[in-house]
């Protein structure tokens, strides 16, 4: 499909569109302001006497009185964080700046005079009421320096692209996710997403045939974390080996169970989107979520969660907790997308994102993918609190374990959404800035980007915006 490419010459146009992204921001704000009323979620029954309040405030604050906050403190209310180093604040665009970033003057120049106008990205403020806070794992700094030292042992890109990746600091999404894990935990999820990264930019310029090569190579290392790799085997087999490995030796025998069974189905995902790739095929909203809840790694990225406990298979599997779990793998595909459309339509690589989707099946402009989106993801967060009632019980001692485990559900939401601006994978340098303003310039397309560099010629773009 041709999108539709929209144009302003006139301040007329330009202040139409900015017209149509206040009203955006507006919306937003209503949504807000409804949740607001709604209250904090303080009364949420997870199954009889036990309340989702005991849930957030005995273990979750509870535990933010040991851990440190990387300079934030939270001691408000659920869902009022107070900020000491970073705010979250609704910014709309100012009505008089123009999409160029200039001041509009009453006096308009002539049109020969003024600048092509800049494209804005306005993103929403999906996560404003989300009632969990954000948190870092203490043992962040120490462990992502050992977790670094073993990947770069490997020499998977070239120097720049190491630069790149290092960049993303994958170990910061781990420590936000983690941030209550034991030292050897967080080791685990540290590695873990270095693992992913890797994969994702080995496999997203493969056809769909090198793709299905290289997931088998991970999923035998996977199930025989001590055989021998052969020589010469794309280095994933042993990055996967290695990492594996270690995992094990501190892993419960259930969450190593859920772990190979959730890993194996997120690497046939990736075989998935190789094969629309090669077709050229965009799915509609429903049949991108199927394949996307799966791509995005959210149900492997839950297992350091339950490493060092024993939930049962019909716990873990029970409907309510699997509705639970897809709920938040939805929020993290939202704005995880959100976040990379930019990056992924300036390289050509937009064709997997539920924004490109979302335009595609509806006819939409950016503009209203996004609206569409952060409508739908405040849907999906009223699920998720909801189901949040419905937890049945299994007596005191799984009930506990089943609350630690909900926690840490409850936490990737807000993990996610810090580490899209606090890293240099989506927003380079900026963005901190562009987390309190909500606008970033679209990216120019990169006409001269070379996808047809492999393994460990990949070249994994640094983002600069």
């Amino acid at each position: 499909m041709k999108k539709k490419k929209r144009r302003h010459t006139t301040a007329e146009g330009e202040a139409t569109l900015l017209s149509e992204k206040r009203d955006l921001s507006e919306r937003s704000q209503a949504r807000n302001e409804s949740w607001a009323d709604a209250g904090t979620y303080s009364c949420y029954q997870v199954s009889g006497a036990r309340s989702i309040t005991r849930l957030l405030q005995q273990r979750s604050f509870a535990k933010m009185d040991k851990r440190a906050h990387d300079g934030t403190v939270f001691n408000l209310p659920m869902g009022r964080a107070q900020a000491g180093t970073r705010e979250h604040t609704h910014t709309q665009p100012a009505a008089h700046i123009n999409l160029a970033g200039q001041a509009l003057s009453p006096l308009s120049t002539s049109l020969s005079d003024m600048p092509e106008p800049i494209k804005m990205l306005y993103l929403p403020e999906t996560m404003a009421n989300w009632p969990w806070p954000r948190m870092i794992n203490p043992y962040y700094e120490e462990v992502k320096a050992a977790s670094n030292a073993w990947f770069r042992s490997f020499n998977a890109f070239k120097p720049e692209s190491q630069r790149a990746f290092d960049k993303c600091d994958f170990c910061r999404l781990a420590s936000l996710a983690y941030p209550w894990s034991r030292k050897e935990h967080l080791r685990t999820g540290c590695d873990l997403m270095n693992v992913f990264f890797v994969i994702d930019e080995y496999t997203d310029v493969e056809d769909a045939d090198s793709c299905r090569m290289m997931v088998d190579i991970v999923i035998d290392a996977l199930n025989n974390p001590h055989k021998p790799r052969p020589d010469g085997e794309i280095l994933l087999g042993e990055v996967t080996r290695q990492f594996w490995a270690l995992a094990v030796k501190t892993a419960s025998p259930s969450s190593q169970r859920h772990f190979i069974e959730s890993f194996t189905a997120y690497l046939e995902s990736v075989v998935s989107q190789a094969a629309d790739r090669d077709s050229g095929v965009i799915r509609d909203v429903d049949s991108y979520l199927a394949n996307r809840r799966e791509n995005i790694g959210a149900r492997p990225s839950y297992v350091p969660l339950e490493l060092g406990i024993e939930l049962p298979d019909e716990v873990f599997y029970h409907p309510v907790i699997v509705e639970l779990s897809i709920h938040i793998a939805d929020l993290i595909i939202f704005d995880n997308d959100l976040a990379s459309y930019n990056k992924e339509q300036a390289h050509g690589d937009d064709q997997h994102n539920i924004l490109t989707v979302i335009m595609h099946q509806y006819n939409y402009d950016i503009d209203k993918a996004m609206a569409w989106l952060a409508d739908f993801h405040a849907e999906v967060e009223t699920k998720f609190l909801d189901g949040l009632k419905r937890v049945p019980s299994w007596g005191p001692a799984i009930d506990r374990q089943v609350e630690e485990y909900l926690l840490g559900l409850a936490n990737w939401p807000r993990c996610n959404d810090c580490w899209n601006f606090e890293s240099g994978r989506y927003f380079g340098s900026k963005g901190l800035e562009i987390q309190k303003t909500r606008t970033v310039q679209l990216m120019p397309k990169k006409v001269n980007h070379d996808r047809d560099r492999r393994r460990e010629d990949v070249d994994v773009p640094l983002v600069d915006i």
